[in-house]
């Protein structure tokens, strides 16, 4: 039998891994992350009134994915929506259940807070991803936009 994915949120003992797995993700998405990047969304993390909460994925005692989900007003609603920024798995755990298993817990999570919708974005071509996205919620036809402000 498999080992069962726990999903807990991070903790101040948590970051050194946390480090590994999130710069991995910026490598994936062919991004470095500076220091100062690093510190600063540790920082966000690991400050309950930061709207920013991270969630861990552990199989077998090993931390081997995060999520970063924060709560934000929906103006569709005049209620609570989710949006999950960032979610990583490590490569050596990919099918594991490791991301079913921390969207489920944004999930519970979101509901305990009154419900809402929960929203993310990935790249297009990130199509390993999408297949799990695809069994685990409906694809927008929304069309997303960046611009940098300095």
């Amino acid at each position: 039998m498999a080992d069962a994915v726990l999903v807990r949120t991070a903790t101040s003992s948590d970051e050194a891994r946390w480090r590994e797995l999130f710069t991995a993700y910026g490598v994936f998405y062919e991004t470095e992350f500076s220091a100062e990047v690093l510190d600063g969304v540790w920082a966000w993390v690991m400050d309950a009134r930061h709207p920013v909460t991270c969630l861990l994925a552990e199989l077998g005692g090993t931390v081997v994915g995060f999520a970063h989900v924060r709560a934000q007003p929906d103006t569709f609603t005049a209620g609570d929506a989710w949006f999950l920024d960032d979610l990583y798995t490590a490569p050596e755990a990919r099918g594991s259940g490791a991301a079913t298993s921390l969207i489920a817990a944004i999930e519970q999570r979101a509901a305990e807070r009154g419900g809402g919708t929960l929203r993310w974005i990935t790249a297009a071509d990130n199509h390993r991803a999408q297949a799990l996205y695809d069994r685990l919620a409906t694809r927008s036809t929304w069309v997303t936009y960046e611009k940098e402000i300095s």
